[in-house]
């Protein structure tokens, strides 16, 4: 379990902030929740006490998880790489043929969000273009088939 978690400073302030709301008024609203439904009696027959339970599990393994994912994070210090290579914490600007010029910046798995142009350097795009450089052709193997992404920009 010693395997360093990438990610950006942006995701580590974001974790950092959902840890902190989950510790401090998350539990206090269950808390409360949890004292009002023991309140009310018979626990056996409590829907809204069964309910505060599953939801404090749930919270308390949200809470063990990102402590974890803290703890063995390392921050991706990408300040542009003078090798002019992809990297982790790489912004590129990529097109393939036929298709409008896409922008992909390359994180860490916990920072993964396609719809922001976030993705891994383990998904298929993101091993594939570690490494290059403006210019290259790169082929990535998907679900439906071989793509070919030229390098357009690396940021």
């Amino acid at each position: 379990m010693d395997d360093i978690i990438y990610l950006t400073q942006e995701g580590i302030d974001k974790l950092s902030a959902e840890l902190a709301e989950l510790k401090g008024p998350v539990r206090q609203d269950l808390a409360a929740k949890l004292k009002s439904a023991i309140e009310m009696g018979d626990l056996s027959e409590n829907a809204d006490y069964k309910k505060a339970k599953e939801d404090q599990g749930f919270i308390e393994g949200r809470i063990q998880e990102l402590e974890q994912t803290l703890k063995r994070a390392q921050v991706i210090e990408h300040n542009g790489s003078d090798s002019g290579l992809i990297e982790i914490g790489s912004t590129v600007v990529v097109k393939e043929e036929g298709f409008e010029a896409e922008e992909f910046q390359i994180v860490g798995s916990k920072e993964t969000d396609p719809n922001s142009g976030k993705i891994s350097y383990e998904s298929p795009i993101g091993k594939e273009l570690i490494g290059h450089k403006v210019g290259d052709i790169v082929r990535v193997k998907t679900p439906g088939g071989g793509v070919n992404f030229k390098i357009i920009e690396i940021k």
